[in-house]
């Protein structure tokens, strides 16, 4: 009887155990919904320019002010790991609305998302190349035969822009540098500062976010080459979502920049204001990716 009661508590340990691990195991989200309310839920999910903590922290507001302008339906916001986690939420069309960078945005619309706004300047979207002030780098052929990382390979402004403008200077990004993939636009920039390796592609809003967060890290590091502008971040709704909710939604996020409390909220994001796009506004972006994969790339992808 001992030995029964032993196994029977073992057997609820390890059922425990078990469900803590698949608790532990859940996509890291964020959410304000009451338990029992019948409101459809949708999920707003920015792609991870930022780490998990801090996307909650910036975006949360924006969602409370939809949330307000939007009775009818509840948007939370969730948070992803990096960008591969990311690509997988919006390839499963997991997600109501998107805001994603513009190369995922073209991969967006192939499973069904459709362009409702661009989220931020134009002239705010460019590659940084950042350095630190006492590498002694001065030009492109200075980065021969060292690293040079990114967040990762389908970041737009932060990987695909700088590795197109080192290939415009003359180097063969794959074979001349040591790429490397750190999952973030942050360790990016910090494996600069550690002098894990000898530049870091990123792209001005966590740039900014980190001068303001490690002035004393940034600066020991410097800006050493900008790539030309493109077209900024969209919002994009999946197209399963209702043509008058859609407008809805597209409306709330133009008009945010006309109150105090919305000019806030974009400060916070770094962004002056959502503007009008559609799916076309994007063609350029198409046309960029065509010939960086042709061009730059080619031999990764072999």
């Amino acid at each position: 009887m001992k030995r029964l009661d032993f196994l029977a508590g073992l057997i609820v340990v390890l059922l425990v155990a078990g469900c803590e691990q698949r608790a532990q195991e859940r996509p890291l989200q964020y959410s304000t919904a009451a338990v029992g309310d019948r409101t459809p839920v949708y999920r707003l999910v920015p792609h991870p320019l930022y780490n998990p903590q801090t996307i909650s922290k910036i975006f949360q507001p924006l969602v409370d002010n939809l949330n307000h302008q939007l009775p009818g339906i509840h948007i939370e916001i969730e948070a992803s790991r990096d960008y591969r986690a990311y690509e997988q939420k919006f390839r499963a069309r997991e997600a109501e609305i998107l805001m994603p960078n513009p190369w995922q945005t073209i991969e967006a619309m192939k499973v069904g998302y459709q362009v409702i706004a661009m989220w931020g300047d134009a002239k705010d979207f460019k590659g940084l190349i950042i350095v630190r002030k006492d590498a002694g780098i001065k030009t492109p052929d200075d980065l021969r035969g060292k690293v040079v990382s990114y967040p990762s390979p389908t970041a737009m402004a932060a990987a695909i822009m700088p590795q197109y403008f080192l290939h415009s200077q003359g180097i063969d990004i794959n074979k001349d540098i040591q790429n490397k993939y750190v999952g973030s636009q942050e360790s990016s920039i910090m494996n600069v500062y550690m002098g894990d390796s000898a530049a870091g592609g990123t792209w001005p809003p966590p740039w900014r976010l980190f001068q303001r967060e490690h002035p004393d890290k940034a600066a020991e590091l410097t800006v050493a080459w900008k790539t030309p502008s493109l077209v900024n971040n969209s919002v994009m709704v999946r197209d399963d979502v209702p043509p008058a909710l859609r407008n809805e939604i597209r409306q709330a996020f133009l008009n945010l920049y006309r109150t105090p409390e919305g000019r806030t909220i974009l400060s916070k994001m770094e962004t002056s204001r959502f503007y009008a796009a559609d799916d076309a506004s994007y063609d350029a972006v198409r046309q960029y990716v065509t010939r960086f994969e042709k061009e730059v790339r080619l031999a990764e992808r072999k």
